[in-house]
Protein backbone atom coordinates (compact mmCIF):
# COMPACT_ATOMS: atom_id res chain seq x y z
CA UNK A 1 0.00 0.00 0.00
CA UNK A 2 2.05 2.99 -1.29
CA UNK A 3 0.30 5.98 0.04
CA UNK A 4 1.24 9.85 -0.06
CA UNK A 5 -0.42 12.81 1.96
CA UNK A 6 0.13 16.43 0.54
CA UNK A 7 -1.46 19.86 1.32
CA UNK A 8 -2.37 20.97 -2.55
CA UNK A 9 -2.79 24.63 -1.51
CA UNK A 10 -5.88 25.04 -4.06
CA UNK A 11 -6.61 21.99 -6.23
CA UNK A 12 -7.56 23.86 -9.12
CA UNK A 13 -4.27 25.65 -8.78
CA UNK A 14 -2.86 22.88 -9.19
CA UNK A 15 -4.34 21.15 -11.52
CA UNK A 16 -3.22 24.35 -13.97
CA UNK A 17 0.20 24.10 -12.61
CA UNK A 18 0.16 20.00 -13.86
CA UNK A 19 -1.14 18.09 -11.11
CA UNK A 20 -3.32 15.46 -13.62
CA UNK A 21 0.12 15.30 -15.38
CA UNK A 22 1.67 14.05 -11.85
CA UNK A 23 -1.37 11.51 -11.32
CA UNK A 24 -0.71 10.16 -14.28
CA UNK A 25 2.29 8.74 -13.13
CA UNK A 26 1.01 6.82 -10.54
CA UNK A 27 3.04 7.94 -7.70
CA UNK A 28 0.59 5.84 -5.01
CA UNK A 29 -2.34 3.99 -3.90
CA UNK A 30 -3.80 6.22 -2.04
CA UNK A 31 -3.50 10.07 -2.23
CA UNK A 32 -4.28 12.21 0.84
CA UNK A 33 -5.23 16.20 0.01
CA UNK A 34 -5.57 19.07 2.41
CA UNK A 35 -6.46 22.32 1.60
CA UNK A 36 -8.38 22.04 -1.49
CA UNK A 37 -10.09 25.45 -1.38
CA UNK A 38 -12.99 24.61 -3.44
CA UNK A 39 -16.86 23.69 -3.35
CA UNK A 40 -17.11 19.88 -5.00
CA UNK A 41 -18.88 21.39 -8.23
CA UNK A 42 -16.09 23.12 -9.15
CA UNK A 43 -13.63 20.49 -8.65
CA UNK A 44 -12.87 18.58 -12.37
CA UNK A 45 -13.51 15.13 -10.35
CA UNK A 46 -14.35 13.33 -13.64
CA UNK A 47 -10.84 14.31 -15.24
CA UNK A 48 -9.10 12.49 -11.64
CA UNK A 49 -11.14 9.64 -12.41
CA UNK A 50 -9.71 9.37 -15.71
CA UNK A 51 -6.06 8.99 -14.14
CA UNK A 52 -7.48 5.87 -12.37
CA UNK A 53 -8.68 7.28 -8.70
CA UNK A 54 -11.83 6.71 -7.04
CA UNK A 55 -12.18 10.50 -5.49
CA UNK A 56 -13.99 11.27 -2.29
CA UNK A 57 -14.03 14.80 -1.17
CA UNK A 58 -15.42 16.74 2.17
CA UNK A 59 -15.11 20.39 1.42
CA UNK A 60 -15.38 23.76 3.73
CA UNK A 61 -18.95 25.17 3.64
CA UNK A 62 -16.92 28.56 3.20
CA UNK A 63 -15.77 28.99 -0.29
CA UNK A 64 -11.99 28.79 -1.55
CA UNK A 65 -11.42 27.18 2.02
CA UNK A 66 -9.97 24.38 3.92
CA UNK A 67 -11.31 20.83 2.52
CA UNK A 68 -9.89 17.30 1.98
CA UNK A 69 -9.88 15.05 -0.53
CA UNK A 70 -9.13 11.06 -0.60
CA UNK A 71 -8.33 9.61 -4.18
CA UNK A 72 -7.55 5.67 -4.24
CA UNK A 73 -6.75 3.14 -7.12
CA UNK A 74 -8.80 1.05 -5.08
CA UNK A 75 -12.47 1.71 -4.23
CA UNK A 76 -12.66 2.07 -0.03
CA UNK A 77 -14.80 -0.18 1.75
CA UNK A 78 -16.23 2.40 3.80
CA UNK A 79 -15.72 6.56 3.42
CA UNK A 80 -16.68 9.08 6.72
CA UNK A 81 -16.97 12.15 6.19
CA UNK A 82 -15.83 14.70 9.37
CA UNK A 83 -15.30 13.27 13.15
CA UNK A 84 -18.50 15.00 15.02
CA UNK A 85 -16.81 18.06 15.63
CA UNK A 86 -19.22 20.89 14.63
CA UNK A 87 -16.43 23.54 13.52
CA UNK A 88 -14.20 21.06 12.66
CA UNK A 89 -16.65 19.79 10.23
CA UNK A 90 -17.89 22.49 8.64
CA UNK A 91 -14.40 23.75 8.44
CA UNK A 92 -13.56 20.27 6.03
CA UNK A 93 -11.29 18.94 8.17
CA UNK A 94 -11.01 15.31 8.48
CA UNK A 95 -11.91 12.45 6.30
CA UNK A 96 -12.13 8.59 7.36
CA UNK A 97 -11.49 5.89 4.45
CA UNK A 98 -11.81 2.47 5.03
CA UNK A 99 -9.92 -0.60 3.57
CA UNK A 100 -9.47 -4.07 4.87
CA UNK A 101 -8.24 -3.49 8.14
CA UNK A 102 -6.91 -0.35 7.63
CA UNK A 103 -8.12 2.73 8.07
CA UNK A 104 -6.49 5.96 6.71
CA UNK A 105 -7.35 8.98 8.10
CA UNK A 106 -7.12 12.51 6.23
CA UNK A 107 -6.60 15.58 8.57
CA UNK A 108 -6.12 19.24 7.95
CA UNK A 109 -5.16 20.65 11.15
CA UNK A 110 -5.77 24.16 11.53
CA UNK A 111 -2.85 26.90 11.57
CA UNK A 112 -2.61 29.22 14.43
CA UNK A 113 -0.95 32.00 12.42
CA UNK A 114 -3.53 34.38 12.11
CA UNK A 115 -3.99 35.05 15.50
CA UNK A 116 -5.03 34.32 19.20
CA UNK A 117 -8.67 33.39 18.47
CA UNK A 118 -7.11 30.34 15.64
CA UNK A 119 -4.39 29.58 18.19
CA UNK A 120 -6.63 28.82 20.90
CA UNK A 121 -9.17 26.90 18.25
CA UNK A 122 -6.27 25.14 17.22
CA UNK A 123 -5.85 23.54 20.92
CA UNK A 124 -9.29 22.60 21.16
CA UNK A 125 -9.45 21.01 17.92
CA UNK A 126 -5.98 18.98 18.61
CA UNK A 127 -8.03 17.72 22.14
CA UNK A 128 -10.87 17.06 19.85
CA UNK A 129 -8.91 14.80 17.04
CA UNK A 130 -6.86 12.96 19.57
CA UNK A 131 -10.41 12.03 21.72
CA UNK A 132 -11.90 11.39 18.19
CA UNK A 133 -8.67 9.01 17.35
CA UNK A 134 -8.75 7.24 20.61
CA UNK A 135 -12.60 6.53 20.67
CA UNK A 136 -11.81 5.15 16.45
CA UNK A 137 -9.42 2.99 17.75
CA UNK A 138 -11.76 0.56 19.96
CA UNK A 139 -13.48 -0.58 16.56
CA UNK A 140 -10.67 0.24 14.02
CA UNK A 141 -6.89 -0.46 15.39
CA UNK A 142 -5.10 -0.07 12.70
CA UNK A 143 -4.47 3.21 11.37
CA UNK A 144 -2.73 5.26 9.31
CA UNK A 145 -2.83 9.49 10.25
CA UNK A 146 -2.36 11.50 7.38
CA UNK A 147 -2.15 15.13 7.17
CA UNK A 148 -0.73 18.44 7.28
CA UNK A 149 -0.17 18.91 11.25
CA UNK A 150 0.98 22.56 10.89
CA UNK A 151 3.50 21.81 14.01
CA UNK A 152 6.94 21.17 13.23
CA UNK A 153 7.59 18.44 15.87
CA UNK A 154 11.16 18.91 17.04
CA UNK A 155 14.14 20.61 16.18
CA UNK A 156 15.47 18.64 13.64
CA UNK A 157 11.41 19.36 11.79
CA UNK A 158 12.45 23.22 11.07
CA UNK A 159 15.30 25.21 9.67
CA UNK A 160 15.38 28.46 11.89
CA UNK A 161 14.51 26.38 16.13
CA UNK A 162 16.09 29.67 17.66
CA UNK A 163 14.24 31.82 15.50
CA UNK A 164 10.71 30.14 15.98
CA UNK A 165 10.36 29.49 19.29
CA UNK A 166 6.93 32.09 19.20
CA UNK A 167 5.70 31.27 15.95
CA UNK A 168 2.38 29.13 15.61
CA UNK A 169 3.82 25.79 14.33
CA UNK A 170 6.49 25.11 16.70
CA UNK A 171 5.51 26.63 20.20
CA UNK A 172 6.08 24.43 23.00
CA UNK A 173 2.21 23.75 23.79
CA UNK A 174 1.87 22.33 20.21
CA UNK A 175 4.91 20.27 20.55
CA UNK A 176 4.17 18.59 23.64
CA UNK A 177 1.05 17.82 22.51
CA UNK A 178 2.92 16.20 19.20
CA UNK A 179 4.83 14.54 22.40
CA UNK A 180 1.61 13.44 23.99
CA UNK A 181 0.45 12.20 20.36
CA UNK A 182 2.99 9.63 19.91
CA UNK A 183 3.33 8.19 23.14
CA UNK A 184 -0.40 7.43 22.77
CA UNK A 185 0.33 4.72 20.43
CA UNK A 186 1.34 6.29 16.96
CA UNK A 187 4.72 5.97 15.06
CA UNK A 188 6.25 8.84 13.11
CA UNK A 189 6.77 7.06 9.83
CA UNK A 190 9.04 9.52 8.08
CA UNK A 191 11.40 9.00 11.12
CA UNK A 192 11.20 5.51 11.77
CA UNK A 193 13.26 4.95 8.87
CA UNK A 194 15.02 8.10 8.39
CA UNK A 195 16.65 10.71 10.98
CA UNK A 196 18.65 13.19 8.39
CA UNK A 197 18.11 16.66 8.68
CA UNK A 198 16.94 19.34 6.32
CA UNK A 199 13.89 17.00 5.82
CA UNK A 200 11.02 19.65 4.99
CA UNK A 201 7.58 19.96 3.65
CA UNK A 202 6.80 23.25 3.31
CA UNK A 203 8.34 26.81 2.60
CA UNK A 204 7.09 30.09 3.06
CA UNK A 205 5.15 30.95 -0.22
CA UNK A 206 5.46 34.89 0.17
CA UNK A 207 9.79 34.62 0.22
CA UNK A 208 10.60 31.85 -3.05
CA UNK A 209 14.09 31.48 -1.90
CA UNK A 210 13.27 29.35 0.48
CA UNK A 211 12.28 26.85 -1.32
CA UNK A 212 15.08 27.32 -3.22
CA UNK A 213 17.98 27.55 -0.21
CA UNK A 214 15.71 24.48 1.65
CA UNK A 215 14.69 26.76 4.73
CA UNK A 216 11.37 24.73 5.40
CA UNK A 217 9.41 23.05 7.83
CA UNK A 218 8.19 19.46 8.21
CA UNK A 219 4.34 20.36 9.27
CA UNK A 220 3.16 17.16 7.19
CA UNK A 221 3.19 13.43 8.30
CA UNK A 222 1.54 10.09 7.38
CA UNK A 223 1.42 8.64 11.37
CA UNK A 224 0.47 5.09 12.08
CA UNK A 225 -0.26 3.33 14.94
CA UNK A 226 2.87 1.08 16.94
CA UNK A 227 0.83 -2.15 15.42
CA UNK A 228 2.07 -1.13 11.77
CA UNK A 229 5.15 -0.40 12.72
CA UNK A 230 6.82 -3.51 11.66
CA UNK A 231 4.82 -2.56 7.95
CA UNK A 232 6.94 0.38 7.43
CA UNK A 233 8.75 -1.09 4.43
CA UNK A 234 10.08 2.80 2.59
CA UNK A 235 9.45 6.16 3.24
CA UNK A 236 9.91 10.12 1.08
CA UNK A 237 9.79 13.26 0.82
CA UNK A 238 9.53 14.77 -2.57
CA UNK A 239 10.53 18.57 -2.66
CA UNK A 240 10.87 18.21 -6.42
CA UNK A 241 6.92 18.06 -6.89
CA UNK A 242 5.87 21.70 -6.98
CA UNK A 243 2.17 22.04 -7.67
CA UNK A 244 2.02 23.80 -4.04
CA UNK A 245 3.80 25.69 -1.01
CA UNK A 246 3.73 21.86 0.40
CA UNK A 247 5.38 18.41 -1.16
CA UNK A 248 3.90 15.05 -1.02
CA UNK A 249 5.08 12.72 1.69
CA UNK A 250 5.02 8.87 1.11
CA UNK A 251 4.99 5.79 3.37
CA UNK A 252 5.23 2.33 1.69
CA UNK A 253 3.09 -0.41 3.85
CA UNK A 254 3.65 -3.69 3.21
CA UNK A 255 0.18 -4.87 4.32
Amino acid sequence: MRIISYNINGIRAAIKKGFLDWLNTNPADIICLQEVKAQLQDIDTEAISKCGYFNYWFCAEKKGYSGVAVLSRMKPDKVINGNGNTQSDAEGRVLRADFGGITVINAYFPSGSSGEERQAYKYIWLNEFNEYLKELRKSRAKLVVCGDYNIAHKEIDIHNPGGNKKSSGFLPEERAWFDHFLQGGFTDSFRFLNDKPHQYTWWYQLRPSTRLENKGWRIDYINVTNNLQKNIKAVEIFPEVKHSDHCPVYLQLDV
